[in-house]
């Protein structure tokens, strides 16, 4: 089997693994963390870090919701070379959060769950899922380049 590198000097193999391990640790650190702060000023409409089973296996939500932000974590490593050095880094880190996540639940995975496509569009839920996903993306980038050792 061939050794596929990228340009990080990484087999994609372990990219991927420290992506999805980014990602995942980001939604329970601070995604979670940034809800249970919107919460506290009680604009977040929802709870933090809810066990509440989630269908079809019982998962708690919150490991639910870890597992897909693992998913997404895959995603925004295959992206994030693209995204421009310094400040910028982190400003499209925090964009990628708070738009393509966002977009996907709003749009795609509300409906699913017999919601009304954009939660009704609610101003309360549009700011935190805005913030909660843009803070997942800073903590993605800062767990990705702590695992790969990648230059700030």
């Amino acid at each position: 089997m061939t050794d596929v590198r990228i340009r990080t000097g990484y087999p994609v193999w372990a990219r991927v693994v420290a992506a999805f391990v980014a990602g995942f640790l980001a939604t329970l650190i601070f995604h979670q963390l940034t809800l249970v702060l919107l919460r506290a000023v009680q604009i977040a409409p929802m709870s933090p870090f809810s066990m509440a089973p989630t269908s079809p296996f019982g998962v708690p939500a919150v490991f639910s919701l870890a597992f897909w932000g693992g998913i997404w974590g895959i995603l925004y490593a295959f992206i994030d070379k693209r995204f421009p050095p310094g400040a910028g880094y982190w400003a499209s880190a925090f964009l990628f959060g708070a738009i393509f996540p966002t977009l996907v639940a709003m749009l795609i995975v509300l409906p699913l769950k017999g919601l009304p496509v954009g939660g009704g569009w609610k101003p309360t839920l549009l700011i935190t899922a805005f913030l909660i996903n843009g803070a997942w993306g800073i903590g993605t980038g800062l767990i990705l380049k702590l695992l790969l050792r990648r230059s700030f």
